[in-house]
């Protein structure tokens, strides 16, 4: 960590001054980028100065760091108002952060500007500048400081603008965050929370639309979240925030806006949904569709569009990654026979895979068709909108699907 050990006032200006003229490495730059980036310097210094002072602060024993997870196990169904994820998320953090002094938010545009899809809305004002961090724009360097910081007993919410941008971080957040539990043989706990939108929006082109469901979920040591509806968004992000692991809780930008109904338990600043726990959002006998984020919407979609054609499926909501719900998943192809999984990342080795491998390990007995597998097509994300379209699973791609495994359609090769 950065210490400035200088007999003089005088001696640390011309430290940081020549330190900066590291950073630009001494070329000749015109005064409007100088000041822009001593500005971008010095803000990265006075960070480093609050994460040591809230170090210094104190961060306990490893067990008194560890608030547990309140789960209500109930059905959510009386629904008192309409909520918008972005609210849901809003809410989750605000009440996290009021109850917990040990969590904070860090990331690009979180304070000032009150985050780029204004999830963290009114937590500058309430919270101040020491627990709403804005941090340049340096994914590897704000990362990094948030790992050390849980290292040291605080719980960092660290947000990414996009997750295609933790790709700058993704050493810290495996080679440090997830794997330092297991390496100190359970001396280290690291709460920390890596959030943002995952996945493709809207013309946004090929490096700002993966889904990184996948890719998280193979690692050991990290747990993997996607919601899908305000309930999802609030009760699982609680969820994160407590856990004494890292956790990768991958949002999807598109659902920023979308506005779901939530009940009285919901609202309820104790609500918290278990970790690891599917959601069955529409029961059904005839096939059973997993899928999770905002393909959730378009399989439910599609199940409207199946029922009126006699074929009852049964959707469901994964909302964990990793853990996985295998037991939900089986139990509910031992009842239907049939499996449609539908995800928005690459085909190859991917959420989907997984899980037709988890079936088939323990309920093969059970299936009476082949898996269907619907995932985005094996290329980079176009930029067109046809295009991108195209690459992206459609209410009518999983329509099609749940009718070959129900043998009501004609197969792929002969509809191509």
């Amino acid at each position: 960590m950065l210490n400035l050990h200088c007999q003089s006032g005088s001696n640390t200006i011309i430290f940081v001054l020549f330190v900066w003229a590291v950073r630009c490495n001494f070329q000749p730059i015109s005064l409007s980028t100088a000041i822009g980036s001593l500005i971008t310097f010095t803000s990265e210094l006075k960070m480093w100065g609050i994460i040591r002072q809230k170090v210094a602060a104190g961060g306990g024993s490893p067990v008194a760091r560890i608030r547990p997870v309140v789960s209500n196990l109930r059905n959510y169904s009386s629904a008192v108002k309409q909520m918008m994820v972005r609210e849901a998320l809003n809410s989750a953090l605000d009440e996290e952060m009021s109850a917990d002094p040990k969590v904070f938010l860090m990331g690009e545009e979180v304070g000032e500007y009150q985050g780029a899809y204004k999830i963290s809305k009114g937590l500058l004002e309430k919270y101040g500048p020491e627990r709403v961090l804005d941090t340049p724009i340096t994914e590897a360097g704000f990362t990094g400081i948030g790992v050390g910081a849980a290292y040291y007993g605080l719980k960092p919410v660290v947000e990414f603008m996009t997750f295609n941008f933790s790709m700058q971080a993704i050493d810290h957040i495996i080679n440090s965050a997830a794997k330092s539990n297991y390496m100190s043989s359970g001396q280290i706990s690291v709460p920390i929370v890596f959030r943002g939108p995952n996945g493709a929006a809207a013309g946004v082109g090929a490096q700002h639309s993966q889904c990184y469901a996948a890719w998280y979920a193979s690692v050991p040591g990290l747990k993997v979240l996607s919601p899908y509806s305000s309930e999802d968004a609030r009760g699982l992000l609680k969820a994160a925030i407590r856990d004494p692991d890292p956790v990768v809780f991958l949002e999807n930008e598109l659902l920023y806006g979308e506005s779901f109904p939530v009940s009285a338990e919901v609202l309820d600043s104790s609500f918290c949904l278990p970790i690891g726990k599917a959601k069955i959002e529409r029961e059904g006998k005839d096939v059973t569709i997993t899928a999770f984020s905002k393909i959730v919407g378009l399989s439910l979609k599609a199940a409207e569009i199946l029922a009126k054609e006699g074929i009852s499926a049964e959707v469901i909501n994964l909302r964990s990654i990793r853990p996985l719900d295998r037991s939900t998943i089986n139990a509910s192809v031992r009842k239907t026979n049939r499996l449609v999984t539908v995800e928005e990342g690459f085909p190859q080795h991917g959420v989907g895979a997984e899980i037709c491998a988890s079936v088939i390990e323990e309920s093969f007995g059970y299936l009476d068709a082949p898996v269907e597998r619907i995932a985005g097509a094996d290329v980079p994300m176009p930029y067109a909108a046809n295009l991108e379209r195209m690459a992206v699973p459609q209410v009518e791609d999983i329509v099609r699907a749940a009718k070959r495994a129900c043998y009501r359609s004609v197969p792929m090769a002969a509809a191509a």
